[in-house]
């Protein structure tokens, strides 16, 4: 299964995301969307399953849950806007984590896309999509999954090209 992860596209629909996301099954978008037109453009790619960002306040955005738990084969995998760190996550992120038990976590908020495999529990950050902030890329990415196994690229969505090489794992079954 192929599933376009996006986050913090901030009312830009960016005109590269069809062609990267292309072939994806499912986009899950972690928040901060801003407007409901991004998840539209979204939706005519692949199914899209979405969570409200802090910037999340217009009509349709703003409805959307704060958390969601979304079937991914094999694999559950928890979709929330801001996570704090891997490592120290928010105590509510945190509970919700004990409590459901995915095996991947895509998180946004911080614009800065990475990975972390923190206690078996794989955290994604696309980084933003939207308007470029700071010095941070605009980026977005891809997992693609089989079994327990996962790969995950990121990807500069202005320079075209993967932000280093894709990261491949197996992870632990609970």
């Amino acid at each position: 299964m192929l599933v376009g992860l996006v986050s913090d596209s901030h009312g830009l629909a960016d005109p590269a995301l069809p062609a990267f996301l292309e072939g994806c099954q499912l986009i899950l978008h972690a928040g901060d969307g801003v407007d409901a037109a991004v998840l539209s453009a979204l939706q005519a790619i692949a199914p899209v399953k979405a969570v409200r960002g802090n910037n999340d306040l217009a009509p349709r955005v703003g409805d959307l849950p704060e958390t969601r738990l979304v079937r991914l084969g094999e694999l559950t995998a928890l979709l929330v806007h801001d996570v704090g760190s891997p490592g120290r996550p928010h105590p509510s992120v945190g509970k919700a984590i004990r409590r459901l038990r995915p095996a991947l976590v895509v998180h946004g908020h911080s614009h800065r896309p990475g990975t972390a495999l923190v206690d078996g529990v794989l955290f994604v950050n696309p980084g933003s999509a939207g308007p470029r902030r700071f010095s941070l890329p605009r980026t977005a990415g891809r997992i693609a999954v089989t079994g327990w196994r996962v790969r995950v690229e990121l990807f500069d969505l202005v320079e075209g090209r993967p932000l280093g090489a894709p990261l491949e794992l197996e992870l632990p079954a609970p």
